[in-house]
């Protein structure tokens, strides 16, 4: 039932108020107090967070309702507002059809896989520990979540200069992006602002394609960048002045060498993270730890000592110090101040060099055990070898990732090279393992 990024599918046949109502009850009944509950545009969502409500008061919880609110606004208000834990009814950059839950602890990170598997296993069994007939939780409503958040990311970051920063909030919950960025001292110009569920300016995940509007603007005006977020703003992408719409590899590399300092060195980042970021990073000391693919386990692994930052190339970013949820806002206002700091992101950037990376995918209804086979052979002819998420196979000028799609019935194989020739090569050798 959980993925990666909590429960998300379609509305009326994976995502209904029953489930909703459910996970409520379980989420109280798990021994949870105090539930703070917040959404994105998404117009099912009222409904849904009505009845998860509704459920988690009758195991006796009570509950603070914060209305539209980003998934980081949402995490950041749990320990805020003294809650237990946050729910965000969101499907984040999923379609207008999806929608789902995500749980998430006071530390702003994710629920860890224990937790996840004692809600589902409540919800899977209908055990529910209901409330007396007094015993019924109370239901109160917070309408300065927002403005906590902004709050906390001015008190995050310094930008000395005025910028001129154009935010694409792609009618989701990210207005707290601007609100922040104008208080901090910027020019701020919003784009797809009103919030709007259906999506009806572009697809909620923010990608070169789906934001192209706002690379026009960025390019055609003294915009100093241009910032991007999905429906629930936990993503954040990012245009630079000269409007080119930069890859997520970049903005890690980016984040990640800044973020290093003497006392902690070490990045978490996917299996699929570019070379290129060991690379950039590698000059200040910087070293990669690779994990699961998933923001969850990103997390997870910035809760260890001596890390910095972590983040996904798809748009999810973590600085441990400041919340350990992905946080688009931050992640706008850091680069924002980087900019203000220290020039144009061209510039910024004029030394990292993206590197050629293959990708394919082959259908199969046998997933684990044409990865099972694939590991078996991986470990015999392969000696710098990773098996926490698929299978990595590492070498001197490159990799390989074969991995089972965690939605579809794929396996998707990956490979990445300094030189164009030596990329194919990998590519070949990992589909070799699949005939």
């Amino acid at each position: 039932m959980f993925g990666t990024s909590g429960i998300r599918g379609a509305v009326g046949s994976t995502i209904t108020a029953s489930l909703a109502l459910d996970l409520g009850r379980a989420v109280a009944s798990e021994g949870y107090e105090t539930v703070v509950v917040g959404r994105d545009s998404r117009e099912s969502g009222r409904v849904f967070v009505d009845a998860l409500s509704a459920g988690a008061r009758e195991c006796g919880a009570d509950v603070v309702t914060l209305g539209l609110a980003s998934t980081p606004t949402v995490a950041r208000a749990i320990e805020a507002f003294d809650a237990d834990v946050g729910v965000s009814v969101t499907a984040s950059h999923n379609p207008e059809t999806d929608n789902g839950f995500k749980l998430w602890n006071p530390s702003g990170q994710a629920f860890v896989a224990t937790q996840r598997d004692a809600i589902e296993s409540r919800l899977t069994d209908g055990e529910f520990e209901l409330a007396d007939w007094d015993g019924h939780g109370t239901e109160t409503t917070r309408d300065d979540a927002v403005a906590h958040h902004a709050a906390a990311l001015e008190s995050a970051v310094d930008i000395d200069t005025e910028l001129d920063v154009v935010v694409d909030v792609g009618n989701g919950a990210g207005q707290v992006t601007a609100t922040a960025l104008t208080n901090l001292g910027c020019h701020v110009e919003t784009l797809n602002a009103q919030p709007d569920g259906s999506f009806p300016a572009r697809p909620s995940e923010p990608t070169a394609e789906t934001c192209a509007r706002l690379t026009e603007i960025v390019a055609a005006t003294d915009a100093d960048l241009g910032i991007a977020h999905d429906g629930d703003a936990d993503r954040m992408m990012a245009v630079s002045e000269d409007g080119e719409f930069l890859s997520g590899d970049a903005l890690l590399a980016l984040f990640a060498r800044h973020a290093i300092d003497e006392d902690r060195r070490k990045i978490a980042a996917p299996l699929n993270t570019s070379l290129a970021v060991d690379d950039y990073i590698d000059p200040v000391g910087g070293v990669i730890e690779r994990t699961k693919v998933g923001d969850v386990y990103v997390a997870e692994t910035l809760s260890e000592p001596g890390f910095a930052f972590g983040g996904e190339p798809s748009g999810a970013w973590i600085w441990p110090d400041e919340t350990r949820c992905p946080d688009g806002p931050l992640a706008a206002c850091t680069l924002a101040s980087l900019v203000s700091e220290a020039g144009p992101l061209s510039s910024l950037l004029a030394d990292f060099e993206a590197y050629p990376i293959r990708r394919e995918s082959v259908e199969t209804d046998q997933k684990e055990a044409t990865m099972a086979r694939v590991e078996e052979r991986v470990l015999a002819e392969y000696d710098d070898v990773e098996t926490i998420d698929g299978v990595r196979v590492a070498f001197d000028d490159g990799w390989f990732l074969v991995r089972a799609s965690g939605t579809q019935p794929l396996v998707r194989v990956t490979a990445e090279a300094r030189d164009a020739d030596r990329a194919d090569e990998l590519l070949e050798a990992a589909q070799s393992l699949l005939d």
